[in-house]
């Protein structure tokens, strides 16, 4: 079979997204894939690698969706008839599939529990959330019937009737990292409430005076801009924005641990935090609230501190502990560092993520599309 060709799409997620691009995306083109990669470029100021042909959609948030999404039809309808496989992102581009003529494999790749999701997302009005969350059981319960779907996490898998292949939210774990220093602490990821904003700069408060520099490193949303400028401004932090995951990743080397301070939602009781696998990747300690696929992490592999949901001054303890022990931070980044080279490498689960894409490609055939909606 020749090499692929792959429209991806997303309206929501970050266009450098690490999973879609790169991960999933790279392995792709590695493989010799041609990857046409529609996704809001412009909405958030950055520019597509040359090697994918870019087409550009406005950004789907809050309430103001529409326009991405008829955006979105569009292009499945331009580009979709030249692809042997699409790979949509986002729950909501399931809406724009009623009606459109694709022969080719549908997947949707499910990055996280949305109907848990809700309960964070301020934009929707809290006596509308239960109404949205049965609007989504029933938009997932009509994908699984008529597209393929990879799912990010195995406990995602109790949301749906079939058996469905997870495609982990693994890293790129070099073969040799450098030992964790004693000056700055980091934090990599998107930024808001749920995410531990708060904590995050309240913990930098505990910490003035320390000697350490806190470098927050990833895209906020419009409540954490704020947060953290005025935490930079006061000069508890250094918040770098968005920067591109092998940029980001750089910028872990050698610092002295990295916090993962998610709040107890239930989007994330059964997730795996990303940044905990790319603090141990790069041989850094973790502190970790205890939710509990970190709270395994941490303590199966003894790469890390457990830390209680929102508490700063626990969370500045734990990092001056490790400040104050260089034998246990040393120790903790090494074991993190061999457990994630063995067993979180994401090449290891690239080659089944190319190989269930090209079965599926193998075996689509025309087939009626998804019934909800309108055309």
């Amino acid at each position: 079979m020749p090499p692929l060709r792959v429209l991806v799409c997303t309206v929501v997620h970050h266009p450098q997204d690490a999973r879609i691009l790169h991960r999933q995306i790279k392995a792709m083109l590695d493989a010799g894939y041609t990857v046409t990669y529609a996704a809001p470029f412009s909405a958030y100021g950055t520019e597509a690698w040359l090697e994918v042909e870019a087409v550009d959609l406005p950004r789907a948030a809050g309430r103001n969706r529409t326009d991405a999404l008829r955006a979105a039809r569009q292009v499945l309808r331009t580009h979709g008839p030249k692809a042997d496989l699409i790979l949509l992102h986002d729950p909501e581009l399931l809406l724009v599939l009623p009606g459109l003529d694709l022969d080719a494999a549908i997947v949707w790749d499910v990055h996280e529990d949305t109907a848990a999701a809700l309960v964070a997302k301020a934009w929707l009005p809290g006596a509308l959330r239960p109404l949205a969350r049965a609007g989504v059981r029933i938009v997932e319960e009509q994908a699984e019937r008529r597209l393929r779907l990879i799912l990010a996490e195995k406990g995602y898998g109790s949301r749906f009737r079939q058996v469905h292949p997870v495609v982990p939210n693994t890293t790129y774990v070099p073969e040799s990292v450098v030992p964790p220093g004693d000056q700055r602490v980091v934090y990599v990821g998107h930024l808001a409430v749920a995410r531990g904003v708060d904590i995050m700069v309240e913990t930098a408060r505990h910490l003035r005076g320390s000697g350490l520099t806190v470098d927050v490193v990833g895209h906020a949303d419009s409540y954490s801009r704020g947060v953290l400028d005025q935490a930079q401004d006061e000069g508890l932090l250094r918040w770098h924005g968005f920067v591109p995951n092998d940029k980001a990743m750089a910028l872990i080397d050698g610092s002295m641990c990295g916090l993962s301070l998610l709040q107890d939602l239930p989007n994330y009781r059964h997730s795996m935090p990303t940044k905990v696998l790319e603090y141990m990747a790069h041989g850094i300690p973790v502190v970790t609230t205890p939710l509990p696929a970190a709270v395994s992490l941490a303590q199966v592999h003894k790469c890390g501190l457990v830390v209680p949901f929102d508490d700063p001054a626990a969370t500045a303890a734990a990092v001056l502990r490790l400040r104050d022990d260089a034998e246990l931070r040393v120790t903790m980044g090494r074991r993190g560092h061999q457990a994630a080279r063995l067993g979180y490498h994401w090449p290891d689960a690239a080659r089944d993520f190319l190989a269930r894409l090209e079965s599926w490609a193998r075996a689509a055939q025309p087939h009626p599309c998804m019934t909800l909606g309108t055309s």
